[in-house]
Formats: C-alpha cells, structure tokens, sequence
C-alpha cells in the first residue's frame, strides 16, 4: 500500500521560516519525481515545487521562488520543502504527490499518489 505522509506543518509569523516533510512508503522513492502543492480555501490545488529522482532539477511556482528550497533523501524517502520568509498569502494546505515518470509536471492530474496535507497557517 503506498503511503505518502506529510508533517512539519504548523502556525508561524508573517516573515518566519518552516520545513515541511514528506515521507513515501509502498513505492520506489529514489525514481519518482516529488511535487508540492498547495490548496487555500476555496481556491483550485496549486503547484508550489517539484524534484526530479535524484534532485537534479528543481522547480518553483514564480510566487516562492528565492523564499522556498525543496530536497530529497533517497535513502530515507522524504522529500523537504524549507519555507523562508513565509507569508500570510502561503496560508493553505500543504500536499506532496509522486509520480513515476520524468520531467517535473505542474498540473496535478500529473500526479499519481497524493499525501493527505499538512495545514499551513501565517499569520500577520
């Protein structure tokens, strides 16, 4: 049964800094490609970033580009995303999803297996 498990989440200051985890279980990890999105209420599922197999590539939605860092540990099957001077408007839903193909999508339909979320909150 694959699993994907995010935690890290969490209430943090407009200006502060958070490190989300994704941890994969069931699957290969070392070959799948990692996304990260988020959800706010009321508002469609949005790519953050993403990483290919061995973290060659990387990829970041114009909005957190310079702020957020995504990673990867193969041998321990997690996938990072560290959140640097946060924002009210960061304010969502965390998600990780994997997918077993290469080349980093940005539509979530993409994605194969999905994390239930960790709930993000900045305040201001």
């Amino acid at each position: 049964q694959v699993q994907l498990v995010e935690s890290g989440g969490g209430l943090v200051q407009a200006g502060g800094s958070l490190t989300l985890s994704c941890t994969v279980s069931g699957r290969t990890f070392a070959t799948d490609t990692m996304g990260w999105f988020r959800q706010a209420p009321g508002k469609g599922r949005e790519f953050v970033s993403g990483i290919s197999w061995n973290g060659g590539r990387t990829a970041y939605v114009d909005s957190v580009k310079g702020r957020f860092t995504i990673s990867r540990d193969n041998a321990k099957n997690t996938v990072f995303l560290q959140m640097n001077s946060v924002k009210p408007e960061d304010t969502a839903v965390y998600l990780c999803a994997a997918v077993a193909r290469p080349g980093i999508a940005t539509t979530p339909s993409a994605y194969d297996y999905w994390g239930q979320g960790t709930q993000v909150t900045v305040s201001s």
